[in-house]
């Protein structure tokens, strides 16, 4: 019998993606941000959530996804510190479908002959929806943020 994993699906350039549940702490709604000057490309700047410093990284800019400057119900998935080194960080995404439970089952695994530059922050390519329906069977792609944070501790250092 296969497990299922729990995931919270989001919207970027209006494709689906999803992370681990357990790394997200909140989903907040979009908030002024103060910029950070010099800060790389992908650091969009720094909100106070109830009294805490938060960074915030442009998913978009960071997966080089264009940007969709027209979305309305743009949100902040607040991670869990341990999750960035202890740090506080939030990622913008254009919008949060929902909390999935995925089957193991309806998991394919990105294959080698693929990049391996974009292989490495997908843990895998859900397939959701029904069988009896082609049509609505959709994608969604399962990103790595651990993988993806730790990428950009290291670009840092």
């Amino acid at each position: 019998m296969s497990k299922n994993i729990d995931l919270v699906e989001f919207e970027l350039s209006g494709e689906r993606y999803a992370l681990d549940i357990h790394l997200a702490r909140e989903i907040v709604e979009m908030m002024p941000i103060t910029p950070i000057p010099r800060a790389p490309a992908y650091i969009t700047g720094v909100i106070n959530l109830r009294g805490e410093i938060t960074s915030i990284i442009s998913l978009n800019n960071l997966l080089g996804l264009p940007a969709n400057d027209d979305v309305e119900n743009r949100k902040i998935i607040v991670l869990m510190s341990e999750t960035a080194g202890g740090s506080n960080v939030g990622i913008i995404v254009d919008d949060v479908h929902s909390v999935i439970s995925v089957s193991e089952n309806d998991i394919e695994q990105m294959g080698e002959g693929i990049s391996s530059d974009i292989s490495s922050f997908v843990k895998g390519i859900i397939k959701v929806g029904g069988d009896e329906d082609y049509k609505k069977r959709g994608l969604v792609i399962w990103i790595d943020m651990l993988r993806v944070l730790k990428e950009l501790v290291n670009q840092v250092q």
